[in-house]
């Protein structure tokens, strides 16, 4: 399962900390999609926000992780129309590549930029990550 990750406390330099963080909006956004949209398939990402992911120069931030698979972090995104659909069908994008793959032509029109990293899979050998 793809775990789709959203920086809850993204917010860009000129809102105010006593205002709600725009990663939170973005998260409860794609919860909500998730929930109440009519794509079966995403039923097959967990969709879960974290406290920082140290993106905060480029927020809002997100990032897909799987077992075994490629992890990526993006950045640069906003809890606008159509954002959520696209975090979780690239999710979906995620989950079905056998490797995490995501080829930049491949994924949904807000992500083909604004990448932040790209790691390898985590190799584990006799149990234990090296």
């Amino acid at each position: 399962m793809t775990e789709l990750i959203i920086c809850t406390t993204c917010r860009t330099a000129e809102t105010p900390r006593d205002q709600q963080a725009a990663g939170e909006i973005l998260f409860h956004a794609v919860q909500a999609e998730q929930a109440f949209g009519d794509q079966p398939e995403w039923a097959a990402v967990r969709v879960r926000g974290v406290a920082c992911t140290a993106g905060c120069s480029r927020a809002c931030t997100v990032a897909f992780q799987a077992p075994g698979k490629h992890s990526y972090q993006f950045g640069d995104l906003a809890p606008a129309e159509g954002v959520a659909q696209q975090l979780l069908d690239c999710a979906v994008m995620h989950h079905r590549a056998p490797d995490g793959n995501l080829a930049r032509d491949a994924r949904p029109p807000l992500l083909r930029n604004g990448i932040l990293c790209r790691l390898p899979p985590t190799v584990i050998t006799g149990g234990e990550a090296p």
